[in-house]
């Protein structure tokens, strides 16, 4: 098969998954299900992520076999750092939202080629926001080109973050006023950048390779700019899937934001 042709099936197989998978989502969400918190990290899960990630993986590496598979929610497997492409998943990104029946999670999952995603979808199931994205070939919100804001001054801009973390004392400067909202959901956030409902996000902690993925796409599709704190690129699928930190918004704001945040040293990753 072609590789265009081949390009289009997988991204048919990923929509048609990952819808599949909100309906399982949205079967639990607002309900009294069960949920329990992670040996290894004390993180919450509930019986939605795990019923999503095995529509996901049954659907997606059932038809892809060849394909690696990397997933919050299963045990990794390290054959996956030998496989061309890779399936990366986070069957629900915000979690701890989901199970207070906020609306504010997704349904993230991208294919990874050669350390970086071609195909990346987020799906909101409780709002109905469907975002999706093919590298080269732009970025849609329920099918619609979006686009990044063209905010470039950090005052006033709306920024989507952990409030208290601009009140620490610090930084050398204090941070101007900003519109300043937060999300459970790390791919949520930079979705909403990436369709300009939002401006930029940053976060200062570490974030995971399906935390990123999907959203990383879509946004650079949407013309944004999003790396760690100190500008630089992630790539995926690597040994370790673990990055520092987040910075995502439009290219004039990215640049604004950057000049803050570019020379901060975090303390060394756990």
């Amino acid at each position: 098969m072609p590789e265009a042709e081949a390009r289009a099936a997988d991204f048919a197989l990923l929509k048609e998954a990952v819808r599949e998978a909100g309906a399982i989502a949205m079967r639990f969400f607002g309900t009294d299900h069960k949920q329990w918190s992670k040996a290894h990290d004390n993180t919450p899960v509930t019986e939605a992520d795990i019923e999503v990630n095995e529509l996901l993986h049954a659907r997606l590496a059932g038809a892809r076999p060849d394909y690696g598979w990397l997933s919050e929610e299963t045990e990794d497997d390290s054959s996956r750092l030998t496989s061309q492409r890779v399936w990366v998943v986070d069957p629900i990104d915000g979690t701890r939202a989901f199970a207070k029946g906020r609306p504010h999670f997704v349904i993230s999952v991208a294919l990874v080629e050669e350390g970086r995603p071609v195909l990346g979808v987020l799906f909101n199931p409780a709002t109905d926001e469907f975002f999706e994205a093919e590298a080269g070939r732009g970025a849609r919100l329920n099918g619609r080109p979006i686009h990044v804001s063209d905010c470039s001054r950090i005052e006033g801009c709306r920024m989507i973050a952990f409030a208290p973390m601009f009140k620490h004392p610090a930084w050398p400067e204090a941070w101007p006023e900003m519109d300043i909202s937060d999300r459970n959901s790390v791919a949520y956030r930079v979705a909403l950048v990436a369709c300009g409902a939002a401006d930029a996000t940053l976060a200062l902690n570490g974030k995971s390779d399906w935390d990123l993925a999907a959203a990383d796409l879509i946004l650079h599709e949407a013309g944004g700019r999003m790396t760690t704190h100190d500008g630089t690129p992630y790539f995926y699928n690597r040994a370790s899937t673990r990055h520092p930190s987040l910075l995502a918004a439009g290219p004039a704001l990215y640049d604004a934001l950057f000049e803050k945040v570019g020379k901060l040293q975090l303390p060394p990753r756990r």
